[in-house]
């Protein structure tokens, strides 16, 4: 042993570094099954199981196997689903997407059948349901917003009326969320929530999605409705904005790209906030750890513990059974 004189002068962080009890002790972020929502998409037919190739590990699902899925989420310690509809016939306004028996409507009333306790929670948009592929009504290649806050507020209130214990808008439609409230009131529904994908940014990391989903668009693009990603202030006004028109808790999509303005959210606004881990981030993970770049399960809870550190309450992710079981 060399024997070495004892500096002083310095702090000694170290002392808490040693051994894992320690770490765990002095912890400041911690992840939790109960903190994920685990997307899921469901398409028409029976005995349907389909591997979403820029997505491995995920699948759209009919809705006749959802019961043996949520049940793997429940007993993962997952409290709750995301739904996105397949939709079998597009139309110019997409209207399976309030139709009693569309398609998300007969999963929330399989999903509530099956695990009555897991919280169902439904994406509210048109993109899906639309033979252009975009979020709303058109006219010419434009985008409508105000005709198009009727037929949100429509299928969220279907979705409610089917069983939804959670409304989450995506489209990003000025006033949607208010549109939504109302409609939800009127028809009696006042204690449902609404979770507003406030800051939703016209990303390259929803590519995968496009696949998952079937909701690419037929000409142009999103960024006529969807935000900047260059724009962080705006962001802040938009999520107030949400705040004002009756959102219980709002969020901030992509998360990875917009810790920074994931965490200005956390400073400034005291409601729930979320963070929508999305396609592009989970599909480079896989990506990485399929050529052996990355350690799997290190680098997806180091992910995942960023977004909580940066102030998500809750964190939408494709990983969260994968996480969950890791975390046990």
């Amino acid at each position: 042993m060399i024997a070495t004189a004892t500096r002083t002068g310095f702090t000694r962080f170290r002392r808490l570094r040693r051994k894992e009890p320690l770490r765990a002790l002095v912890r400041e972020t911690t992840l939790d099954p109960g903190d994920f929502i685990y997307p899921i998409f469901v398409q028409p037919g029976r005995g349907q199981e389909t591997p979403i190739s820029a997505m491995p590990g995920q699948c759209q699902y009919s809705v006749d196997r959802l019961p043996a899925l949520a049940e793997r989420v429940a007993a993962a310690g997952v409290p709750a689903v995301l739904l996105f509809g397949i939709p079998e016939h597009k139309d110019e306004l997409g209207s399976e997407a309030w139709a009693e028996h569309g398609i998300v409507q007969q999963a929330v009333r399989e999903l509530k059948r099956a695990v009555p306790d897991l919280l169902v929670v439904t994406d509210i948009c048109l993109c899906e349901y639309t033979s252009h592929g975009h979020c709303g009504v058109l006219a010419g290649d434009q985008v409508e917003n105000d005709p198009t806050l009727d037929l949100l507020a429509r299928t969220a209130v279907s979705h409610v009326e089917a069983g939804a214990d959670l409304v989450a808008p995506s489209d990003m439609m000025d006033g949607r969320v208010q549109a939504i409230r109302q409609a939800l009131d009127l028809a009696g529904y006042q204690h449902v929530p609404v979770m507003a994908y406030a800051a939703k940014f016209a990303s390259a990391f929803y590519g995968p999605f496009r696949e998952a989903a079937g909701s690419t668009p037929q000409f142009g693009d999103r960024r006529g409705y969807q935000m900047d990603p260059g724009n962080g202030r705006e962001a802040l006004r938009e999520i107030a904005a949400d705040i004002e028109e009756g959102a219980d808790i709002v969020m901030v999509k992509p998360a990875l790209p917009y810790l920074d303005v994931l965490a200005r959210a956390r400073e400034e606004f005291r409601h729930p906030l979320a963070a929508y881990h999305v396609s592009g981030e989970y599909a480079m993970l896989k990506a990485a750890v399929a050529n052996g770049w990355l350690d799997e399960r290190r680098a997806t809870l180091e992910t995942l513990t960023s977004i909580r550190r940066a102030g998500a309450d809750v964190i939408i992710t494709y990983c969260a059974l994968e996480a969950a079981a890791w975390l046990r």
